[in-house]
């Protein structure tokens, strides 16, 4: 039988031009990793920054079966190192799976490893405790509630509305697990706001900004749920604008402004433009007419496959193809019972999205796909899809872009395997260093 260990050298043998890195980071994030105990966290009181979990769960279990991990939370994000395939420095998001082959344990000497079919492989490096998660708000909440970073501190992320309007099986997104996550960390009774007021977020970024000496975050993105309706007494636009027009007062220039919604008409852009924000991500989620339809049946309901993709491109004329940045969950192409069965299919219908947008000078990024048990698409494939799938996205994500004459899209940090710091894909890992 072949372990993972084959599995990830054989790939690595098949792609050299991909990194290394790469590989193994792809095959944490589809999979998961799995803590000892005696490498978990002491949460908000100590030396190490615990996940916060900012949005999705992104685990491959539910808060109740991931026993000492629900109670002290597992570090937000891992750097790799060294090790047999001499790593280059790599930041993973962390995504826990109590049955992973990979586990993160001290080694003789006490010093933290990454371990493969219980070979030691890395070297394992723990985010500090930022100054600004030590401080809390007047009215007594975390700075981790309120505006935790991400992206080893590159990102401040802003989940201001943690429930989605699509709801219920007929609507919400079949990969997708906000309102569960909603759910069950107010059943475990944590502190887990559902409308973040305007006025905690600028108390929160007040702390960031004044403790961030080193002004490690670049950037902050504005997210949440889909509005469908109204949140406030305010539709989508102007529900997300209020806070980067509140942001961009208070602290001009400080951060990049991102947000994630939906893909609005032109007049609604415009608006999140003439609010501040700079960089517009317009998920398109999966590229496949059928799939779109069967996996987002809440967006096709609500606005369509093509009339979504029409205001993509609409939006570039607002804020300039350079600065649209649709993502896309990487994986669910091959999810079933509905997807491609083989990964030549999966790759052939990923890509011709890809030259879609990246010909119109669009560049979307990708999230690699976590299949979290609670939705529908985790719970029928909780292997995720398979590894070559993901090497091989990556591979014809750099070929078409390179194709297009496209460069590295602003607000992600440095490209480059070794430097780059974005933690949900290996798309940045896989850019050529500038």
């Amino acid at each position: 039988m072949q372990t993972r260990t084959d599995l990830i050298e054989d790939l690595m043998g098949r792609f050299p031009h991909i990194p290394r890195e790469a590989v193994i980071k792809e095959d944490l994030l589809r999979g998961g990793l799995a803590f000892d105990d005696s490498a978990l966290t002491d949460n908000e009181n100590g030396d190490v920054k615990p996940k916060s979990y900012f949005i999705f769960s992104f685990d491959h279990r539910t808060l109740p079966e991931l026993g000492e991990a629900a109670l002290r939370r597992p570090p937000e994000e891992i750097v790799l190192t060294g090790g047999p395939y001499g790593l280059r420095r790599t930041v993973v998001s962390v995504r826990i799976n109590p049955s992973s082959p990979y586990r993160v344990k001290p080694a003789e000497d006490g010093k933290l490893m990454l371990h493969l079919d219980g070979k030691p492989i890395a070297d394992v490096g723990l985010p500090p405790m930022p100054d600004y998660y030590r401080h809390t708000l007047s009215n007594g909440k975390q700075v981790m509630e309120v505006a935790p970073t991400i992206q080893w501190g590159y990102l401040v992320y802003l989940t201001v509305f943690r429930v989605c309007q699509y709801f219920g099986a007929k609507e919400e997104c079949q990969y997708c697990d906000i309102n569960h996550n909603w759910r069950q960390h107010k059943a475990a009774g944590r502190p887990y706001t559902g409308v973040k007021p305007v006025d905690e977020v600028l108390e929160a970024l007040a702390i960031i900004d004044k403790y961030d000496t080193a002004k490690t975050s670049h950037a902050y993105t504005l997210t949440g749920g889909s509005v469908t309706s109204k949140v406030d007494g305010l539709a989508e636009a102007d529900f997300y604008g209020r806070y980067a027009q509140a942001i961009e007062e208070r602290f001009p220039g400080r951060w990049i402004g991102k947000v994630v919604a939906q893909a609005l008409p032109k007049e609604d852009v415009q608006r999140f433009y003439d609010y501040g924000i700079r960089i517009y991500h317009p998920n398109f989620e999966v590229w496949d007419k059928r799939l779109f339809e069967l996996y987002c049946p809440g967006k096709e309901r609500y606005v369509g496959r093509e009339e979504w993709h029409r205001r993509i491109l609409d939006s570039a004329e607002v804020f300039g193809p350079r600065n649209v940045i649709p993502n896309f969950v990487a994986g669910v192409e091959m999810a079933e019972p509905f997807g491609f069965t083989t990964v030549d299919a999966a790759i052939e219908s990923t890509t011709e999205g890809l030259q879609y947008f990246m010909s119109r000078g669009i560049l979307p990024r990708f999230t690699t796909w976590c299949p979290e048990p609670t939705t529908p698409l985790g719970k029928t494939n909780p292997e995720g899809a398979p590894l070559e799938y993901h090497i091989r996205l990556l591979e014809a994500y750099r070929a078409t872009m390179e194709a297009n004459g496209l460069s590295t899209p602003p607000g992600y940090g440095p490209p480059g395997a070794g430097n780059a710091v974005f933690s949900v894909s290996s798309f940045m890992d896989t850019l050529p260093a500038e």
